[in-house]
Parts: structure tokens; C-alpha cells; sequence
């Protein structure tokens, strides 16, 4: 960022008059709201790897504290809005900072990536208009200003009110700068604007209040006059509201640290005296071998269960502890967790009871998620005679403030409540409404437990009466009610075999943690479904079954918020890009064989009609949420986004399979950027145990293009990094020697990257040095360095490295001269699938205006050694899943304008090629001859693919191989089919 100081100014007014034109809507939740978009505003801010600060201007000491606890600095004082800011801009200016960003504080949907996106974009401007630009970003109705970004040292008088984008405007004069942001221009005033919120992208503090108005109150306790089949109804078009044809579940292994306990709950078989438990605890190797041998078996989840403070009631306890080491049983938790988690991957959750402040902070950094069972907040449970009787750890105030307590911190976490031990329905509505308040608060309820009372043998209730189905039913649905769409709903299906079917109905999403190795050891009398029984039970019901962490996806994908540095490694390594556990192991680059799964249930209606629209309309006016719903496609629906991809392939290219007989040349890998997925670019020296650093001399260079137009090659493909050494001339050099060597064979050749380094170097435009390239020799260009078209990302990914807007500048003004280009997306790292979304959006709409690319080239993340990756700050690349759909989704969003889709022999292997030949693709890229930077990143696919090869592929698809020339020039009986097609000479190695 140019060693820019950039600041955030945020004024806010009291949260008591916050949202006034939402009451109606909200009624006494409106100030919690009002709160809840000022924490969303703050974490996007603190997460921002442009912000050097944040400034909240506000007399509300409620205010200054929420500010405070995000970690923002505070100018108290009295002021209208227009007068904080300028109070905000004049305190930024005497703190020498360069940039000040005056941001409103109900921008509902803006994130850490929007946020340095944001920025990105206003730099650009400032280096394209001067540094006296002003940055303007409209709110969604137009008339609005949402945010500005100046020079705090410039005259600028704030102008926020009615129409303030116009007075804004027309203040800054020439110097005024639209900038365009879909999270910042997205501010919540109105019904309609919490209407527009979905499912997707709301963060998680915020979902409990979008969506259909929840209950309050009296109106919440008048469900239970309600008749039953109007409440499953409507509990039913909520869920699929939230949650479309999903139903989750976490593949876990149960880890009963300790049966002891020092309540005597009425109902419970699972604490036990000493006298009946071989030893106090679990050890850890015996934990760690079981969370092992639950790894080898699939499971992403250790859920880590256990009695209550057992050595407050029992010596054995105190006594095996203090031998041990331990202080208390959270002490010993914190151990075994942290042992589970390096040596076996798995994710802990931590079911421990109630906690304090200090047990929860001292657990978080080990566990992904938590959980409490509030189980219910009647006190009348723990009288005399009642089921918690004796239980010193059930008494209500005491478990709501450990999960209050959850919140202040920060713990993505787990509560329900328990039905049919002697509660009203009443009490289960005031005990989901308590949850609710918290969660309102905080943010951080991640599901809801539903969870049905089994009478026991051996306990004081083994005769009372188990509560019937449609107890069961009602309780889901009204939960469903009261927390709206996207709340996740749970209900153990080992309680209630044979009815999923009703419980999905109800509005349940998440069956929770199901174990294909260890018991229910809380309800030991109830056997796990296997997992491929709730696979079909799920798609029965309609619904598609598909695996999560234990940590759901929206806690998942904001880490910075929800998880301690010390998990965000293990939960990347088992994430997919929406936040869901990964289905499979493949590894692109590297796994030969492909992962087997099954294809469930129906083809869900929201997929089929926008397969249909596509196909018959075409995919011009999709945006960015028809495009993630494509890319969430599982089961059924993945199989029919990769069958409307092939119908679409057909009816574009026909039956045929395209290559190019080339060579890659890298001549260098000694790069001065510091992209983090790059393990190709070595610095100047050479580091221990990585190749040598290299630079080809231009004679070399010559002598390879010779060596490829000898065996038949009619391309170059030419790349390297960006060479200390390097100038625009640099780039000239290449092109003459290649020229100079084969005058006849075709140059594709710089990465947007090395143009623009190339133009700087030497002063001139872009249009200039891109003429003077051509006119040496240049014949198109690759489309890399896209890696993802969104600066959100870029910015984690490789922050020095050319942005968005300059990506498509290059890209355009090589169009424009008649110079085409490849389109490339490099995904499965720390992206996502909005991310994925912006980006064929983005070549879209630019091929549309130039139709100067000639193909679009996924290239999934090859992380073995990609240096993001080793740091534990990446994924490990896409999932087989998203690799292929890839190339599917972007057969139907790009066209008609692509014709072809290339498939990347090098990533995806032979096998993968084949699958994505039958999802969309229709190109198997060139034969490359020397392959170095995937290679360098861990691919063992090889570094040349011959005719050969490619043929018996072909042909096992029943496609005509065809060769082609770099710009799809080329068909069967061409001159260019009959030249060297056998490639068995040795090849000078980089």
C-alpha cells in the first residue's frame, strides 16, 4: 500500500435513537441491532490489513465500550454527525495519517477483504487522478453517501444527510471519484433493506434479525395455541429459506474424557461413581488413539465430553489430577485437546460445563467450537423432587452466564434445550427466547439442539414417559420460528429413527455429530445411523446431506472473528471454500486417483430452474449469488451442473478435443514479489533445500524455441518472475531472440504482471509498450497473475502484486490493439465462492465489450509447497468437487462469449482431465514440454503430455482430437496436423 497510514473515522450517534425507521419492524430488539451492525462495522475494520486505526467518534458510553472491546480508539463527545466527522478528520490529520476513511456504522454485509478492496480501489484512483482524489461510495439507493476516503490534510467539509452523495459530488468537483463496492454501498435502514439481506452472505451476528420478523414475547408465546401443521409450515419455508436443500452433519469420534461428576441429574446414565469407572480419565495417548483411528475413518470432529468438576466431589479425582499435574479437569482438557489437535488434525469441540471467564479463554485456543446445553431456565427443575434437583451446575443463571460469558469471548458455540423431563411448553419457549437474547447480543450461537428426553434404565425417571413425536415436531418448528432462517436447527437422529423425515419437515437443518466409530455415550441405548443410511434417510426427505465442521461455515469463514491463531491452520486444512468440511483428500497437482462418492436424492428446484434459465436464455444477467449457488452444487445438483455444463460444451464446440503442441520457457525464477502462493520465485540467494536460482541467457532461450519448432511446436509460452535486472527492454530482448531463432512460431508470451512492470520501467502507456511488443513479435498474451479478480483476496494472497483494476486495464488495452489473450482463475486457498463468483463476472463482462480472450483455464491451488499454504494460512487447494465445477460453472456463466474452457493436465492429472472434459471443457491445453512452476509448487503429474496421451483420452470419450494453433486456428487436414506429432527426443532441463 505504498507505506500509506491508513485511518477508519466512525461516528456513531446513541444506540437508544439508533434505527428509528425500524422499530416497527424490530420493536424492542432495535437497539441490539443498532449494536450488533456496529460490532460487524468494527470487525471489518480491525481485520483490514490496509487499516492503521480506527477512530469511533460518539458520546454513547456504550458505544465507546463496544468500540473499546473491538479495539478501536474513541473521541467521546457531543456532536452531530457532520461535526464528528470533521472532529474525526481533523484528529486523524494531527496524527500525521494519510488517508482517513469515513465510514458509516450499519454497513451490515462489509467484510476485511471488502474493506482492503475498498481501499485498493481509491489507491488506484489516487495513481491515476492524484493524490487529491476523494473517494465517494454511494449507498445501494443512489442518493446517499456511505463512505469517503480523502486525504485528511485536504479541505473537506462533511455533508451527510438527504441527498448527500450529490452534495458530496458536487464539493469535490473534479476531484470526486465514484468507487463501487456491493458491502459498503449496503447500509440497513428500512423493512426492505433487512428483506434484501440473504441467507449467504450475512454474517453471523446478524442473521438473528433478517429474514422473516420474528416472534416476540406475547406473540412468542402464542405459538403454543397455534395448530401444529400451520407452525410446521411455516418452520418449513424458513429453513429452506436459510438453508435451500442442505442438511449438515459433523463426522466426529466422542472422547469421554471423564464420566465422573459432581451433578446427580435425574435422567442421566452417563456420570458415573468411581466405584463403576476402570480409572478417573481417559489418558491421552488413549484419547489421541482413538481421534486417530476416528481420522483414518473420516471424522473432522473430536467432541470432547465429560462430567462436571468431578474433583469437587470426589478425592479420585482431585487426587489423579494433582499426580498428573493438573489443577482442575479444564486444566487436563486443555492438555488432551491440544494433544488431539496437532497429532491427529482433528478439530475439538469442548463440552465442559460451566465455566468462568478464565476456563473459557484458557480453552479457546484449542478448540474450534464449544458447547453448553441450557437444557431449560426453569428453576422449578431444580426444587426438590425435580430432575435437577442436586444439581448445582443446571441451575439456569448459572449456565446462561457461561454462555454469555462464550459470547464476550468470541467462542463459536453449541446450547439447546432438553424436552419431555417435566417443562411446559411455555418454558421451552422462554428458555429458546433466553437463548435468543444472548445470541442477539453476541452473535456467536452457532445451532440450536432440539433434543428429546429418553427414559433411562437405572435412573430416577427410567419410568416417566418419553414425550411424543409431536412434542418433538412442535418444539422444532417453534424454534425454527424464533430464530428465523438461518439459525441451525438440530435434532439427533439416533434419538429418532424412522422420522427424519418429520423432523426435516419441521424445519431442521443439522443432525449434529454422528460418529462412524465411537457410541453415543450419552445415550448409549441409541446406536449412530451409518452414514450412508443418513445419506438416503436425508435424501428421502428431499434434502441433500452434506458434512460440516464442527464449526459451522459462517464462523469458519470469518476466522479473524471466531477462532484463536492457534486453530485457524487446522480448521483451513479441513475447510472446502464455502466453509463446509472437505468431502474428499485430492489434492490437485498431486492425486492420481479419484475420490468415490455416491449421487443422492432429487435434483433441488432453486438448482433445476437456473440450469434451465441458463440454457435457454443464456447466463448474461446472472450475478454473483445465482453464481455461488452454482458453485455450492452437491450430489444431484452437482451432477446436473456438470451435465448442463457438457450440454452447453456440445452445443458451442461440438465433439471434439483441442491441444497445442508447445513449449514452456520460464527464464527466470528470481522475483522480487512475494506472491504467497508462489514456490517457483526464488529471492537472490538460494535458501537450503529449495532449487537454485536461475536466469536463462537470451542465447539459451533461442536455442529452446528451436529445440520445440524441431519437434513440432507451432507456440512458445514464455513467463518468468520479475527479475531484479528487469526492464521494459528486457521483455524486447526475449522477443527479438525468439524471432530471431523461429521467426515462424507463434509468442505467447508476459503475464499481465511483466507488461505493467514493463511499461513503468520504461515511462511509456500501456497501448505504447504493448504496440511496441507486438510490432517485435508478440502474438498473445497468458491471462495469469488473475490468480482472483477480488482485492479482498489479493491482498492476503500477494499484496504487492498488481490489482484488480489493473489486471483488466492490460487485459483490455492488449484487446484493443488485437493482441488476445487466455483468461486464468487460480482458487482453493483463501478464497471462497463469492470470491470465485466476482471473478468470471469480471471476465464476462469484459469479453462481452472486447471478445479478445480465446479460452478461460482454471488452475486449482497446488499447495504442498506453496509457502501460504506451509504457514498454515491457506487450504490445501479446492476439493475434487470444486475443481470440476470450475470448469462446469464457467462453461454456463461465460457463455455464449467463451468458447472454450481448457482443462490443465498438470493440475488436475489424467484422471481429472477426464471429468472435467465431462463437465464443460473442451480443451486439454498444450503439451508443454518443460512444466517447472507447478512442478515447483508439488505436482507430480510430469512436465510433458504427448499426442499420444491426449489421443487415447480423447478417444476414450469418443471425441475427435484436434490439434490447434494458440488462437484456435485449426482443424483436421490442416498443415499444421502433420508436423511432428512425435515428441521422443530428450529436452534441455530448466
Amino acid at each position: 500500500m505504498h507505506g500509506l497510514k491508513v485511518w477508519a473515522v466512525v461516528p456513531v450517534k446513541a444506540l437508544s435513537s439508533s434505527k428509528q425507521r425500524l422499530a416497527l419492524a424490530l420493536g424492542p430488539r432495535r437497539e441490539a441491532f443498532a449494536r450488533a451492525l456496529l460490532a460487524q462495522t468494527l470487525f471489518a475494520l480491525a481485520g483490514s490489513r490496509l487499516v492503521a486505526g480506527v477512530l469511533v467518534v460518539t458520546a454513547d458510553p456504550e458505544v465507546a465500550d463496544e468500540a473499546r472491546q473491538a479495539g478501536a480508539e474513541v473521541l467521546q463527545e457531543e456532536a452531530d454527525l457532520n461535526t464528528a466527522c470533521a472532529h474525526g478528520l481533523a484528529e486523524i490529520r494531527a496524527r500525521g495519517g494519510d488517508i482517513c476513511a469515513i465510514i458509516h456504522a450499519d454497513l451490515a454485509l462489509l467484510s476485511p477483504r471488502g474493506v482492503d478492496a475498498l481501499i485498493c480501489a481509491y489507491l488506484e484512483s489516487r495513481r491515476v487522478q492524484g493524490e487529491s482524489v476523494i473517494g465517494l461510495v454511494r449507498c445501494r439507493q443512489g442518493t446517499g453517501t456511505n463512505v469517503v476516503l480523502i486525504d485528511p490534510r485536504l479541505p473537506f467539509t462533511p455533508a451527510f444527510g438527504p441527498a448527500s452523495f450529490a452534495a458530496h459530488q458536487l464539493a469535490a468537483g473534479p476531484r470526486a471519484k465514484e468507487l463501487h463496492s456491493q458491502e459498503a454501498a449496503f447500509d440497513v435502514d428500512t423493512d426492505a433493506d433487512l428483506d434484501r439481506l440473504t441467507g449467504g452472505v450475512v454474517p453471523a451476528r446478524l442473521r438473528p434479525f433478517v429474514g422473516l420478523s420474528l416472534p416476540l414475547g406475547p406473540e412468542a408465546l402464542s405459538l403454543g395455541t397455534d395448530a401444529l401443521e400451520e407452525l410446521v409450515a411455516r418452520a418449513s419455508r424458513l429453513r429452506d429459506v436459510g438453508h435451500g436443500a442442505l442438511v449438515t452433519y459433523s463426522r466426529k469420534v466422542f472422547l469421554p474424557l471423564t464420566q465422573l461428576c459432581r451433578d446427580t441429574c435425574h435422567y442421566c446414565t452417563f456420570a458415573k461413581t468411581p466405584r463403576r469407572v476402570g480409572r478417573p480419565f481417559m489418558s491421552v495417548d488413549e484419547a489421541v488413539a482413538t481421534a486417530a483411528a476416528g481420522a483414518k475413518r473420516g471424522c473432522k470432529e473430536a467432541l470432547f465430553t465429560l462430567g462436571e468438576k468431578p474433583e469437587l466431589r470426589y478425592n479420585v479425582a482431585k487426587s489423579w489430577l494433582a499426580e498428573a499435574g493438573f489443577d482442575t479437569t479444564l486444566h487436563y482438557v486443555a492438555h488432551v485437546a491440544a494433544a488431539v489437535r496437532d497429532q491427529t488434525g482433528l478439530l475439538p469441540h469442548i463440552n465442559a460445563g460451566c465455566m468462568t471467564a478464565e476456563e473459557i479463554a484458557m480453552l479457546r485456543p484449542v478448540s474450534a467450537s464449544m458447547g453448553l446445553m441450557l437444557e431449560s431456565v426453569s428453576d422449578r427443575l431444580c426444587m426438590k423432587g425435580a430432575p435437577h434437583y442436586g444439581s448445582p451446575d443446571k441451575v439456569p443463571a448459572v449456565r446462561l452466564a457461561t454462555i454469555a460469558e462464550a459470547g464476550r469471548q468470541r467462542v463459536p458455540f453449541t446450547t439447546g434445550i432438553l424436552i419431555g423431563i417435566g417443562e411446559t411448553r411455555a418454558e421451552r419457549i422462554d428458555s429458546l427466547l433466553a437463548i435468543r437474547a444472548l445470541h442477539e447480543r453476541y452473535g456467536h450461537i452457532q445451532e440450536i439442539i432440539i433434543q428429546n428426553f429418553l427414559p433411562k434404565p437405572g435412573t430416577r425417571m427410567t419410568k416417566a414417559i418419553a414425550p411424543p413425536l409431536e412434542e418433538l415436531v412442535w418444539t422444532v418448528s417453534v424454534a425454527r420460528i424464533l430464530f428465523g432462517p438461518y439459525m441451525n436447527i438440530q435434532a439427533p437422529p439416533n434419538l429418532n429413527p424412522g422420522v427424519l423425515g418429520h423432523l426435516v419437515e419441521a424445519g431442521v437443518n443439522d443432525w449434529g455429530g454422528v460418529s462412524p466409530l465411537t457410541p453415543d455415550y450419552v445415550n448409549p441405548e441409541a446406536p449412530w445411523p451409518q452414514i450412508e443410511r443418513l445419506h438416503k434417510e436425508t435424501a428421502l426427505a428431499g434434502k441433500i446431506l452434506t458434512e460440516r465442521l464442527t464449526i459451522y461455515p459462517s464462523y469458519a469463514r470469518a476466522p479473524d472473528m471466531w477462532l484463536d491463531p492457534a486453530m485457524r491452520r487446522s480448521v483451513l486444512e479441513l475447510s472446502d471454500g464455502s466453509g463446509h468440511g472437505r468431502e474428499d483428500y485430492w489434492r490437485a497437482g498431486r492425486s492420481a486417483e479419484l475420490p468415490v462418492s455416491g449421487v443422492y436424492g432429487r435434483r433441488s428446484a432453486s438448482v433445476s430452474k437456473l440450469l434451465t434459465n441458463i440454457i435457454e436464455q443464456g447466463a448474461q444477467d446472472i450475478g454473483e449469488d445465482e453464481v455461488e449457488r452454482l458453485f455450492e452444487a452437491r450430489d444431484s445438483d452437482f451432477a446436473a451442473v456438470c451435465e448442463a455444463a457438457d450440454h452447453v460444451r456440445t452445443s458451442t464446440v461440438g465433439n471434439v478435443a483441442t491441444y497445442v503442441v508447445n513449449r514452456n520457457i520460464n527464464y527466470t525464477n528470481i522475483c522480487t514479489y512475494g506472491c504467497g502462493f508462489c514456490a517457483f520465485s526464488k529471492g537472490k540467494r538460494n535458501r537450503e533445500g529449495a532449487e537454485k536460482p536461475y536466469l536463462l541467457e537470451l542465447d539459451e532461450i533461442g536455442a529452446r524455441v528451436q529445440e520445440a519448432w524441431m519437434r513440432g511446436a507451432t507456440e512458445v509460452c514464455l513467463q518468468g518472475g520479475i527479475h531484479p535486472s528487469f526492464t521494459g527492454e528486457t521483455y524486447v530482448d526475449i522477443l527479438r531472440a525468439v524471432k530471431k531463432a523461429v521467426p515462424a512460431i507463434h509468442v505467447h508470451a508476459f503475464s499481465p504482471l511483466e507488461i505493467l512492470h514493463g511499461a513503468t520501467t520504461l515511462g511509456l502507456s500501456l497501448p505504447a509498450y504493448l504496440r511496441l511488443l507486438r510490432d517485435e513479435g508478440l502474438g498473445s498474451l497468458p491471462g495469469t497473475a488473475a490468480e482472483i479478480l477480488d482485492d479482498g483476496v489479493r491482498q492476503v494472497l500477494c499484496p504487492d502484486k498488481l490489482n484488480t483494476g489493473q489486471w483488466l486495464e492490460v487485459i483490455d488495452a492488449a484487446h484493443s490493439l488485437g493482441l488476445r489473450t487466455t483468461a486464468t482463475i487460480m482458487f482453493g486457498h483463501v478464497d471462497d465462492y463469492r470470491s470465485w463468483a466476482r471473478h468470471l463476472l469480471s471476465l464476462r463482462d469484459l469479453q462481452k465489450r472486447t471478445d479478445g480472450f480465446t479460452e478461460f483455464v482454471p488452475l486449482p491451488f497446488v499447495a504442498h509447497e506453496a509457502p501460504l499454504y506451509k504457514r498454515g494460512r491457506a487450504r490445501p487447494g479446492p476439493t475434487f468437487r470444486e475443481a470440476v465445477l470450475m470448469h462446469a460453472v464457467a462453461r454456463l456463466v461465460l457463455h455464449p462469449y467463451f468458447s472454450h474452457i481448457q482443462t490443465s493436465w498438470v493440475k488436475m492429472g489424467h484422471n481429472g482431465m477426464r471429468a472435467a472434459l465431462q463437465a464443460g471443457a473442451d480443451d486439454l491445453g498444450g503439451t508443454l514440454m518443460n512444466e517447472s512452476i507447478t512442478r515447483a509448487a508439488g505436482a507430480i503429474h510430469g512436465q510433458e503430455m504427448t499426442v499420444e496421451d491426449m489421443r487415447a483420452l480423447a478417444n476414450s470419450l469418443g471425441r475427435v482430437l484436434v490439434r490447434r494453433n494458440t488462437l484456435y486456428v485449426g482443424a483436421p487436414g490442416d498443415g499444421l496436423l502433420r508436423r511432428g506429432e512425435r515428441q521422443e527426443s530428450p529436452l534441455i532441463e530448466a
